[in-house]
């Protein structure tokens, strides 16, 4: 008892030591903080949504691919996670350069991960309604129901994370619970499936299927390089964990192993349910032109009940990795608000005094979601959608160079995760790595437009940060708390 409200105080402590109140509740254990990440990367929802497009730009053979972006993406996740040992405060990147760097850096760090988190609510329970909900539904596809469908599910996402966190954290861990033996037990029993009838091969992890005969297959943007972005579209997210860290029990050491070790987890899981997946295929071409090709080998294999089970499983983990995006962009509206480096500040930066959860941001989320589904066309959403992979290397790769910057001046906390001796090769690596994503996801032609909507983020974010200049210079050139309290 003596040692828990010991680690309580520190806790409290650290958001003191910040320059800030105590006023998100801390009620997420280190489970329900692994959750978070976990729930975010989704790896059954990735794979769901992707594989499709592996089948018709590289083949089966594509799905080896996500070893390269698991064992890429777990270097990044390492310097994320010496940050999040270090500075535990709600807005990750955004507290941490502004605090090692400057105030006016560490906005463009909040902005942009702004950026990709409300892009990314909308891409998740757009993805519910369309892949998942109408397909379990008996619906046919059809872009206007979809679309109300969507809005449906963002009004009870919002409601959920206004209530409550630990409400969140709960549905979270179920979901995260269920993919697990989900992901788990399919792989086991499509395995056996094929073993007893015969239908599939283990030559299929090594066909190019569809596109063997296809041009440019191995150039720069070619059918190869295409699959890479499998992995690199689902492997991310994972520091939604330190979005939160102020509402986690020990963040110095539940955030970073719950960074670390939900993109191992969802690296490893991934990979055997590819596998599974890919020698369970009993027809190449008919199963790329399905549409659907992971309902299509369930249903194939197992048959249309367990077709069904597993359209349900992944709607709710598509609902949990929504619901899971919101309350981290909320907290990242809430962190910036209560520095007066947000619009509407004073408004986004209230906390609920009952349910200790930030409303107006929360709502904020819900309606950002609205003016997506109901102004842009078909082409524009996708296209939007398309353009939340290239934020997150963006971020991540400033990040790294960030942490290489600063490393030095980083305060070492007693029984906080560290990389210790390795933390300089870690950290190299992972920014080849940053720099070799960021190219396999602007070099294919189709990435042109997204490239473009990325840099109208930018303009639009940066004639807010001209405002703040002109009008609120202060919020740009003062940090709350004592800085030098993270550095040694």
């Amino acid at each position: 008892m003596a040692e828990a409200s010991a680690n309580a105080q520190a806790d409290e402590s650290s958001v003191e030591l910040g320059g800030y109140r105590q006023e998100l509740k801390r009620t997420l254990g280190p489970f329900q903080v692994f959750a978070i990440s976990f729930a975010f990367i989704s790896v059954a929802v990735g794979i769901f949504a992707t594989y499709d497009d592996v089948l018709q730009n590289a083949g089966p053979v594509g799905i080896w691919l996500w070893i390269i972006a698991a064992v890429g993406q777990v270097l990044v996740a390492l310097v994320v996670a010496q940050f999040a040992a270090r500075i535990p405060l709600s807005g990750s990147s955004y507290q941490w350069a502004s605090r090692l760097a400057n105030p006016k850096i560490g906005w463009g760090f909040g902005w942009l991960t702004f950026c990709y988190l409300a892009i990314a609510v909308v891409a998740v329970d757009n993805a519910l309604a369309s892949q998942a909900f109408m397909p379990l539904a008996g619906m046919e596809p059809d872009e206007d129901t979809a679309r109300l469908i969507t809005l449906a599910v963002l009004l009870l996402q919002a409601f959920l994370a206004i209530a409550s966190t630990r409400i969140v954290s709960m549905i979270n861990a179920s979901a995260v619970g269920l993919e697990l033996v989900l992901v788990v037990v399919v792989a086991i029993a499509l395995v056996v499936a094929v073993a007893i009838t015969g239908d599939g091969a283990a030559d299929n992890l090594t066909s190019r299927g569809v596109t063997e005969n296809a041009p440019a297959y191995f150039a720069v943007g070619g059918g190869l390089m295409l699959a890479m972005i499998m992995g690199l579209g689902t492997l991310v997210g994972f520091d939604a964990a330190a979005n939160l860290a102020e509402e986690a029990k020990d963040p110095h050491r539940s955030v970073p192993r719950a960074i670390v070790g939900s993109v191992v987890a969802a690296g490893v899981l991934g990979l055997l349910f590819l596998i599974a997946l890919t020698v369970a295929i009993d027809d190449i071409p008919r199963t790329t032109a399905s549409g659907s090709p992971v309902a299509a080998i369930m249903r194939d294999q197992l048959g249309p009940v367990m077709e069904r089970i597993l359209l349900a499983a992944i709607t709710f983990a598509f609902f949990g990795a929504g619901m899971v995006v919101m309350a981290a962009c909320s907290r990242l509206v809430f962190a910036m608000s209560r520095d007066a480096r947000f619009p509407a500040h004073r408004l986004m930066r209230r906390v609920d005094p009952r349910t200790h959860t930030p409303v107006p941001a929360t709502i904020l989320i819900f309606f950002l979601g609205v003016v997506l589904m109901v102004t842009l066309p078909g082409n524009a959403l996708l296209e939007l959608i398309t353009a939340s992979t290239i934020l997150p290397a963006l971020i991540y790769g400033s990040t790294i160079v960030l942490y290489l910057a600063v490393r030095r001046r980083l305060d070492r906390r007693k029984g906080a995760f560290d990389l210790g001796r390795f933390e300089l090769p870690v950290a190299i690596g992972a920014l080849v790595w940053s720099a070799a994503a960021l190219f396999v996801l602007v070099t294919p032609p189709d990435a042109s437009v997204p490239v473009l909507i990325v840099a109208g983020l930018l303009l639009a974010g940066g004639l807010f940060f001209l405002a703040l200049l002109i009008f609120d210079r202060e919020a740009l050139e003062t940090e709350p708390g004592d800085v030098s309290v993270f550095e040694h």
